[in-house]
């Protein structure tokens, strides 16, 4: 049966991450740990015959897409759909900062992760249906084909989720670890099959 298989990354580590802070859509810089994370993945998909690379247009994917892009002979597809979040009015603010300064936001986006809105910013139902419709464009453009894909850990989770038939409210039931690898089969009859969730690169 037609499928196309999708390689699904999370970039490398950032700058700040030990602070647990929302960076949205700004472009912050990856660590040392964060570039040798990118050369793991690179390294572990470097062997396959990969179709096409697709990244957000935020450096800190780039990066890797670019590693892999580079050891295929083929040029990165930016789309600025696969962004992580727009987290708008608390983007860079760390999760001590907004709980102090936002208590009762904090609470209700805990309650309603699916719908609440941070002002100036998106809700996670926002993020899936710009997502959606660039993931399902993908899958259509390369039909028995090998994609890398390089996103976000929110982006991540909304196209896992996806990919197994659950609901968006169980987003942080899946965890994406920085420099993790996912592989997702998609099928001609809309099924799909997650083959490695959160994989580090050595088990590719």
């Amino acid at each position: 049966m037609q499928r196309t298989r999708i390689y699904l990354v999370r970039h490398g580590q950032v700058e700040g991450h030990e602070k647990r802070r929302y960076n949205g859509q700004a472009n912050v810089s990856l660590t040392q740990l964060g570039r040798e994370q990118s050369d793991r993945v690179c390294d572990s998909l470097i062997d396959l015959p990969l179709d096409a690379v697709y990244s957000s247009d935020l450096d800190r994917s780039r990066h890797c897409a670019e590693l892999i892009a580079a050891t295929h002979d083929l040029t990165v597809n930016i789309r600025d759909s696969l962004r992580e979040l727009n987290i708008g009015d608390w983007e860079g603010r760390t999760w001590a900062e907004l709980q102090e300064a936002y208590p009762e936001a904090w609470q209700a986006r805990l309650r309603d992760l699916v719908s609440f809105q941070v002002p100036g910013g998106e809700s996670f139902q926002d993020a899936a249906d710009r997502i959606r419709p660039t993931m399902q464009r993908i899958i259509e453009s390369h039909p028995n084909g090998d994609v890398a894909l390089v996103a976000h850990g929110g982006a991540n989770r909304i196209i896992l989720l996806d990919a197994i038939g659950a609901p968006l409210k169980q987003a942080f039931s899946i965890e994406q670890d920085f420099g993790c690898l996912n592989i997702i089969d998609y099928f001609a009859d809309g099924n799909s099959v997650v083959k490695l969730l959160n994989g580090t690169a050595h088990q590719s």
